[in-house]
């Protein structure tokens, strides 16, 4: 039969159904796999342990992941040649080449089943080891052809790294030890990255026997089958005959060791902060961290006979602004008193510690410089009452002396100047956590340790003071200034006998006792490190011989000349703006042409005050000096002008009380008939707008006291307005209160008067 010759359109038709049916035929099986892994989706989860780091990298602590197995995580660069060409060699020497399964293998693997009658070979490729690994399944055919499907899908999502890594850190060794690095850890006491070859060897060949073949009982066979598996690389030519001797001829030295548990508090630390996160890396230095933990450990032990129980230790570096060394407690797995406590993070009493924070703040707000004269007398805060901790005043004293020798009174006048709401939103932006949240309750006594304080807080603060740091806490000046105050030795807080019996390291530091004696601090620094101490009892119990000098300064010293012994840290240098003055040395004001006794200090250009010095005044008296006058009294003649010390109250109490010579004014005018407003008594007994509560059945005595001025002789004290008593400015009385709103008045002999207002319930 004849036909007609087929149209072009007509071929390029059969053409196309022809390629398009083969091109189906083709890719049908790509495509299924792709449809497949969409609607039947791989999830790999494999819970790992958490391992912390030290800042080189070494295993620094390691923790049991949530099924109490120890499955450390390998990583790609742990995993050296030598590594990968054992395992491989060993396992599938096709894996970089198939798609995850080997088909030759499992048609070689089928054909041995058929011929024996029994599964002799699974012909399985890491990849689908990996399957079996994460989903374990009971040894079916069913379940080999799910390890096939599920191998395709772990190539499709994962390099072959990614699946190698996998493997090495699942595969078991017997107990609750899987992976290769849990393995070398914990029975080598090595990293992947440093196992030698015959360690290699007996590592990859106990995922295949790990009851028989068990590391640290039966290392004999071990070596002997491990031997075996050297000569066979030694016939495939794996690696060169020298390496293959040196290798049979190693010892084995495995034993089960415990896991890495350095720095623990930290390390806990962070693996509450960052649950999910299975590598943490820290910048911790790992033979420094030893140091530490030994010093902490032998001076507790010291100090363990003056009930004194626990130390920590935290060590920055200045340079990286990163914690280097991290020491929470003497002893974590000590009973004793609370060892797994976390002393870095411990809120304390902080004692003195803060006084050079607001030193360096009356610096930087022109309030203050080192030579300014301040008055260590006692004096009544509203009601605070400060002593110094030898219980001794030392009158006028300059700014830089009291900070060196940490006084109290002077401190809280400090404060007093810069506002303790000015001090707390410096802490604040510190990260003062406990300060900030207690802030609307904070008053002056948080300068003596009357507030909350971590050793991290203060540590960090303390880093803020070299005057090359970037903190913008304080100017550079006001860095510079303090630094040079805490760098002075010639102090009461260096150790008794340090200086002659052990090496002082080149730093500035301050030191801090709570109230109680239940916290010893010491903090120091120098422009490589801020090194922060703490000493006590996490029970909270207070002991005499605790002191921020004698207890926590040794220990301070030890770390620093473990970190930085001979330290080679350049002095700072004072900055452009800071520059020197003559001033008066009895004021620490710009000299007036009464002031003989003049002195260098620095002051902070534009910033500090210019002030010219008042510590003398003028005053008209009589001839014989037993009156004085005042311009309104002043008679026509007969009267000299002669200069007196402008002593403030407090410091004429102080004087008087302790029986101090001064050149005294003459008592005023008694026949002036001016009354004068300023400069009026001022109550410090009792405190004004006070709420004081007493029992009517038996009523206590209250305290009336004042300070007045050098010139005044007499005082009169009025109890809401009617005249209570006359007496000496120096003398306190007492009277009864009664229920109900109290005022108090004081005045003195030149007509100048105060009151305050209690109420009493």
């Amino acid at each position: 039969m004849i036909t007609q010759p087929a149209t072009l359109g007509q071929m390029l038709k059969r053409y196309f159904l022809q390629y398009w049916r083969a091109f189906l035929w083709a890719t049908a099986p790509f495509f299924a796999v792709v449809v497949a892994d969409l609607t039947l989706p791989l999830r790999v989860v494999a819970d790992y342990s958490t391992l912390v780091l030290a800042a080189d990298g070494t295993l620094l602590h390691a923790f049991l992941n949530r099924n109490d197995k120890w499955r450390m995580p390998t990583q790609l660069n742990e995993i050296t040649p030598q590594l990968r060409q054992t395992i491989l060699f060993k396992e599938d020497k096709y894996f970089y080449y198939h798609p995850g399964i080997n088909p030759v293998a499992m048609l070689r693997a089928a054909a041995r089943n058929v011929v024996s009658g029994k599964r002799t070979s699974g012909a399985s490729t890491i990849t689908m080891q990996v399957v079996r690994l994460l989903q374990p399944r009971q040894r079916t055919y069913t379940s080999k052809t799910i390890e096939v499907f599920r191998a395709l899908q772990l190539e499709i999502h994962f390099s072959k790294d990614e699946i190698l890594q996998l493997y090495l850190n699942l595969i078991p060794y017997g107990s609750n030890i899987e992976g290769i690095k849990s393995a070398s850890v914990l029975y080598l006491g090595k990293a992947p990255q440093l196992l030698s070859l015959a360690e290699i060897t007996a590592l990859t060949i106990i995922p295949n026997r790990p009851s028989s073949l068990r590391l640290g009982v039966r290392n004999a066979a071990v070596v002997q089958e491990r031997n075996k598996w050297l000569e066979r690389f030694r016939r495939a030519q794996l690696f060169d005959n020298q390496t293959i001797e040196d290798a049979l001829n190693e010892p084995l030295n495995a034993r089960r060791r415990s896991a890495p548990r350095n720095a623990p508090h930290l390390s806990i630390r962070l693996k509450n902060q960052q649950p999910l996160q299975r590598i943490i890396q820290t910048n911790i230095v790992l033979n420094r961290q030893h140091q530490a933990e030994q010093l902490v450990r032998n001076y507790i032990g010291r100090l363990a006979a003056f009930r004194i129980h626990n130390a920590a230790v935290l060590v920055i570096n200045n340079r990286t602004a990163q914690i280097e060394t991290y020491v929470g407690s003497a002893g974590f797995d000590d009973p004793t008193d609370g060892g797994q406590v976390d002393g870095v993070r411990a809120v304390r009493s902080p004692g003195s510690t803060l006084k050079p924070l607001v030193y360096g703040l009356a610096f930087d707000r022109g309030m203050l410089t080192p030579k300014s004269a301040l008055n260590d007398v006692p004096t009544n805060f509203g009601g605070f009452e400060p002593e110094n901790f030898d219980r001794h005043f030392n009158g006028k004293v300059t700014a830089e002396f009291a900070l060196a020798n940490s006084l109290n009174i002077p401190a809280v006048k400090v404060l007093q100047l810069v506002s303790t709401p000015a001090l707390v939103e410096v802490l604040k932006k510190a990260g003062f956590a406990t300060i900030k949240k207690n802030a609307k309750d904070l008053g002056l006594s948080m300068i003596l340790g009357g507030c909350g304080a971590t050793l991290e807080e203060l540590t960090r603060l303390f880093s803020g003071f070299e005057p090359s740091s970037k903190s913008a806490l304080l100017s550079p000046e006001a860095k510079y200034l303090v630094t040079a105050i805490l760098s002075q030795v010639t102090r009461p807080d260096l150790p008794n006998n340090f200086d002659n019996t052990y090496h002082l390291p080149r730093i500035a530091w301050k030191t801090g006792t709570s109230y109680g004696k239940k916290d010893a601090w010491s903090i120091g620094y120098n422009q490589n490190y801020t090194v922060g101490v703490w000493v006590g009892n996490f029970s909270g119990e207070g002991v005499p011989e605790l002191s921020g000098a004698n207890t926590a300064t040794p220990l301070l010293f030890d770390v620093f000349n473990a970190i930085d012994y001979n330290s080679t840290a350049k002095q700072p240098t004072p900055p452009r703006n800071l520059k020197k003055r003559k001033i008066c040395a009895e004021s620490g004001d710009v000299p007036n042409e009464f002031c003989s006794n003049q002195i260098i200090d620095y002051h902070i250009m534009g910033v500090s005050k210019y002030q010219k010095c008042d510590h003398l005044k003028w005053v008209f008296t009589n001839s014989q000096r037993t009156v004085s006058y005042c311009t309104t009294c002043l008679p026509d003649g007969n009267y000299q002008r002669k200069l007196y010390p402008n002593l403030s109250p407090d410091l004429v109490d102080y004087y008087q009380h302790n029986g101090f010579f001064y050149d005294k004014i003459p008592p005023h005018n008694p026949a002036c008939t001016r009354i004068q407003t300023a400069n009026a008594p001022q109550i410090t007994s009792p405190n004004d707008g006070s709420t004081y509560f007493i029992d009517p059945t038996e009523p206590p005595q209250l305290q009336l006291s004042c300070l007045a001025q050098n010139d005044v002789k007499e005082i009169y004290w009025y109890i809401n307005d009617k005249l209570y008593q006359k007496t000496s400015p120096l003398r306190p009385i007492f009277f009864t209160p009664k229920a109900g709103k109290t005022k108090i008045s004081c005045s003195d002999d030149a007509g100048r008067s105060s009151d305050v207002v209690i109420l009493v319930k």
